[in-house]
């Protein structure tokens, strides 16, 4: 029970964050971002005392890891692959062009205005 009011609480914090932007319309922007921030990291604060929160806390962490492992491909390949995707759109289009002028042109035949 209390991982949900906690959970509950953060919800509420985070809302109070966003409704301090917004409540602070005639303050400067700088305070207005300020109390987003803050109902941000107080939500945070609160989540990361719940079981739910560190596991979510746990799976970024394991995220971030797995992207560093990513290889990314170079510029050249990067640049062979866009070519190569851009070749065959052409491709498609000039194919579905050529599909599609069949059918009118069986179309005009079936109905006797060719």
């Amino acid at each position: 029970m209390t991982e949900k009011i906690k959970l509950v609480l953060a919800l509420l914090l985070l809302a109070a964050g966003l409704a301090g932007f917004y409540v602070l319309a005639e303050q400067a922007l700088v305070l207005r971002i300020l109390a987003v921030m803050a109902g941000i990291a107080a939500a945070l604060a609160v989540l990361w005392t719940t079981v739910l929160g560190q596991q979510a806390f746990a799976f970024s962490r394991e995220s971030v890891a797995e992207t560093r492992k990513v290889v990314w491909p170079s510029r050249k390949e990067t640049t062979q692959t866009t070519l190569i995707v851009f070749v065959l759109v052409l491709v498609m289009a000039i194919f579905l062009w050529i599909v599609d002028v069949g059918f009118l042109w069986a179309v005009q035949k079936l109905m006797g205005r060719g």
